[in-house]
């Protein structure tokens, strides 16, 4: 599959911030990012950002870098604008991959690129994978999705989805969820086609958006469709906070 890797790394963070250059295991996360992507067999990979900070750290370990404008509300946003000063296809296919993931591997961002590329219908492809414990399912860094049938999203969400009337909110927050629940955690990784993100471009901000805080539901309030693919492996742990990142430390240190 004939794709491309773009990174949008931005240094604010309200949580962590300077986030893509914490140090892991002797690195800034963004390099085990990029290292990641290199595996993925994508025919380019570009870290897209409005820091200089950022774009100094990544050419100093070979990366590509393009700067975008600062006025960018998503990362889609920022990558829409690489497409544009690439002059990328309109079929070609590019694959958002977060500067938090530094565990991820590459046969994910392959599955998801091979994914998008087979469903023509599809303007957007992504990655789940199950959840088995109520902890994470009522966590609100942890988004949500259901699909139907043919393995389309119908939502994502931060809350609890589906809903398991007559069982939630779980007397144990630690216990398994029930035998016959099924519920996705969404890997927020994206393949995109060129011609949505021009797009994506024109598209307003939805309520639905500024609700969750999730930029996928404005190209769903839009008619795009999603296609969805329980991911062929773990993806591994992102970062999100001071917690996650000791423990990804832990993780990555040999």
């Amino acid at each position: 599959m004939d794709f491309h890797v773009v990174i949008p790394a931005r240094y604010a963070s309200s949580r962590l911030p300077g986030k893509p250059l914490l140090e892991i295991a002797g690195k800034p996360m963004l390099q085990h990012v990029y290292q990641r992507t290199l595996e993925s067999g994508a025919r380019s990979v570009v870290i897209a950002t409005d820091d200089v900070r950022i774009q100094q750290a990544a050419e100093a370990f070979g990366a590509t870098v393009c700067m975008t404008s600062e006025t960018h509300p998503t990362g889609t946003d920022r990558i829409a604008e690489v497409a544009a000063t690439n002059d990328d296809q309109p079929d070609d296919i590019i694959v958002n991959v977060q500067g938090d993931e530094p565990s991820l591997p590459g046969a994910l961002i392959q599955q998801v690129a091979s994914l998008l590329g087979s469903h023509p219908e599809a303007g957007i492809a992504t990655l789940c994978e199950a959840l088995h414990d109520a902890q994470q399912l009522f966590d609100p860094n942890i988004v949500k999705l259901v699909m139907d049938r043919q393995g389309y999203a119908l939502y994502f969400s931060r809350a609890p989805i589906p809903w398991a009337r007559g069982v939630f909110p779980p007397a144990d927050p630690e216990a398994p969820l029930p035998a016959d629940y099924r519920a996705w955690r969404h890997i927020g990784m994206y393949a995109y086609r060129v011609s949505f993100l021009r797009e994506y471009t024109a598209m307003q901000e939805s309520q639905l958006e500024r609700t969750e805080c999730l930029e996928q539901l404005r190209a769903m309030e839009y008619g795009v469709r999603i296609a969805v693919e329980e991911a062929c492996m773990s993806s591994g742990m992102g970062v999100d906070t001071e917690a996650d990142l000791e423990k990804v430390r832990l993780l990555l240190k040999d």
